[in-house]
């Protein structure tokens, strides 16, 4: 029943707020890789708005239908050579890892720029709210759930240990309608890109 509930209050919205984040954030006429793709829809979305990208995904499950084309991806070796790519996006999948940081370098490694939209595990009952948020958007389709949240601290020494710089950091997303947004927009949320 949640889950029927956040598909038709949250998803569309969620997606076409995603995408036009994640659209100002790409280079122009970049070839873009979609980490942990899923359906593609959002990558269809941002090609939407910027008709200069070409986006391709990769995922650990694959979809037998998906919008885009997309790779089988083993969640440790993405199958591309060093800087294939000139960006990748990251969607909220480096929490479903074990390692983010390992996952990220290695997506650095084939993008020279990364764009990441994740979770932050600052403030009062953030990690209980994420994991409700989590278990609700994934835990009908399979995804697996290791709740692995970290703070914004935590995100700044992996991203200094990697060597990534980076910008145009946002948490105002306004992902969720009211009431939702009081619960599940404060902050909980950013997108930055990465680059070296």
């Amino acid at each position: 029943m949640l889950g029927k509930v956040h598909d038709k209050l949250v998803f569309g919205r969620r997606v076409r707020r995603l995408a036009a984040a994640l659209a100002d954030r790409l280079p122009r006429d970049a070839r873009v890789l979609d980490v942990g793709c899923g359906s593609g829809d959002l990558a269809v979305r941002i090609m939407q708005l910027r008709p200069d990208l070409a986006i391709e995904g990769i995922d650990v499950l694959v979809r037998p239908e998906t919008a885009i084309p997309v790779h089988g991806y083993d969640g440790r070796h993405i199958p591309f050579d060093d800087g294939t790519f000139d960006a990748a996006i990251v969607i909220d999948v480096l929490h479903h890892t074990d390692d983010p940081e390992a996952v990220l370098a290695e997506i650095a490694r084939v993008a020279q720029v990364v764009v990441v939209k994740d979770h932050l595990r600052d403030g009062i009952a953030a990690n209980a709210t994420l994991r409700f948020m989590d278990w609700v958007g994934n835990a009908a389709h399979g995804v697996r759930l290791p709740y692995n949240y970290l703070s914004s601290r935590e995100w700044a020494r992996i991203w200094d240990r990697l060597g990534l710089g980076a910008s145009a950091f946002g948490t105002r997303l306004a992902l969720y309608p009211r009431p939702f947004s009081w619960l599940f927009d404060r902050k909980l949320h950013f997108v930055t890109i990465l680059s070296r």
